[in-house]
C-alpha cells in the first residue's frame, strides 16, 4: 500500500480579459478497492464550484462558474489517496453504463486501415488466446507501433495520425489502444490521473492516461502502453470516457473572445503513512 498526495495547479491566463467562464470538473479521485481517498480538495479563487454529481461512467463531475472582467483564473486539486497494486483490475468501481457503451468510436479512436490491420494481425497471431491474453498483446503492439517521443503530437492528435507517425505520447498510446479493442469486439474507454515517479528515479508525467478494457471474466482492467505495464499502487485515478477529450479532467468555455494561455503543474509525492 502507498499514501500518495497529489498538488495539481490549471492557471489560465486571459488576454484581453474574459466576461464569463464555465467548465466541468473531473478533478476528483476515484473510489474503488485499489484507491481509497483521505482528503480531495477542488478550490478556485474569485470562482463558484458547485454542488457535485456523478456520471453514468462512475465519475464525480463539478460544474465552475466565474464571472468577469477575469485576467486569469486558478483551479487547485490537493489531496490524498492511499493506493494498493491489483494487477490493473478494477475492483470495486459503481457505475451504471453498460460497456457496451464503450465499443462506440470518435473522432479521435476511429480505427483505419492500419489499426484495423495491426488489431487483426493480433488477434490472428493468439486466435487460441483469452480476451485478457488479447488484451496484453494488443497493449504491447501499441508500445512497440507507436515511440514515446515528447512534444511530436498535439492535443487533437487522432490514434490514426499518431500510429501512422509512430511515435507520440500517453495520450496518443491510449486512443491507438482503444481504437484496436474495439475493433475486435473488446469495450475500451480511456482514463485521466496521475503517476507516481518510482523510487528508481525514472522521470514520468505527473498528469497521465491509460486505458481500460473490459474482460468478461475480470470487469475492467488498465492498461498503460506507455510504460508496457498494467496501473499499479504508483497510479491515481481520476475519470474515464470515450476518449481523451470525453475524459479530459478540465472542459470549458469562456466568453469574451480572449486569447487564453494556458500553465499546469503537477507534483505527486509519497507522505508517511
Amino acid at each position: 500500500m502507498m499514501r500518495l498526495t497529489v498538488s495539481h495547479s490549471t492557471r489560465y491566463r486571459y488576454d484581453p480579459p474574459v466576461r464569463n467562464v464555465t467548465q466541468s470538473l473531473k478533478l476528483s479521485a476515484s473510489r474503488f478497492a485499489g484507491q481509497q481517498v483521505l482528503n480531495w480538495h477542488i478550490t478556485a479563487e474569485g470562482a463558484t464550484i458547485g454542488s457535485p454529481f456523478v456520471d453514468g461512467f462512475g465519475d464525480t463531475v463539478f460544474t465552475l462558474t466565474a464571472s468577469g472582467p477575469l485576467d486569469s483564473l486558478e483551479v487547485l486539486v490537493t489531496g490524498t489517496v492511499t493506493t494498493q497494486d491489483h494487477a490493473g483490475v478494477l475492483k470495486g468501481h459503481r457505475e451504471k453504463a453498460s460497456p457496451q457503451v464503450f465499443l462506440r468510436a470518435t473522432a479521435a479512436t476511429r480505427a483505419d486501415e492500419a489499426i484495423l490491420a495491426l488489431a487483426q494481425k493480433v488477434k490472428a497471431d493468439n486466435a487460441q488466446a483469452s480476451q485478457l491474453d488479447i488484451a496484453h498483446a494488443l497493449s504491447q503492439a501499441v508500445s512497440d507501433a507507436v515511440r514515446y517521443a515528447p512534444g511530436s503530437t498535439h492535443a487533437h492528435t487522432s490514434a490514426a495520425e499518431a500510429l501512422a507517425e509512430g511515435q507520440g505520447v500517453c495520450q496518443d498510446h491510449t486512443q491507438v489502444l482503444i481504437a484496436m479493442a474495439r475493433s475486435v469486439g473488446l469495450p475500451a474507454r480511456y482514463v485521466s490521473g496521475y503517476l507516481f515517479a518510482d523510487a528508481d528515479g525514472v522521470p514520468h508525467e505527473a498528469a497521465h492516461a491509460w486505458a481500460e478494457i473490459y474482460i468478461d471474466t475480470l470487469g475492467w482492467v488498465g492498461f498503460d502502453c506507455a510504460n508496457r505495464c498494467c496501473p499499479t499502487e504508483y497510479y491515481i485515478r481520476l475519470g474515464s470516457g470515450l476518449d481523451a477529450r470525453d475524459a479530459a479532467p478540465i472542459r470549458g468555455i469562456h466568453s469574451g473572445g480572449s486569447e487564453e494561455q494556458l500553465d499546469v503543474s503537477v507534483v505527486v509525492k509519497q507522505s508517511q503513512q
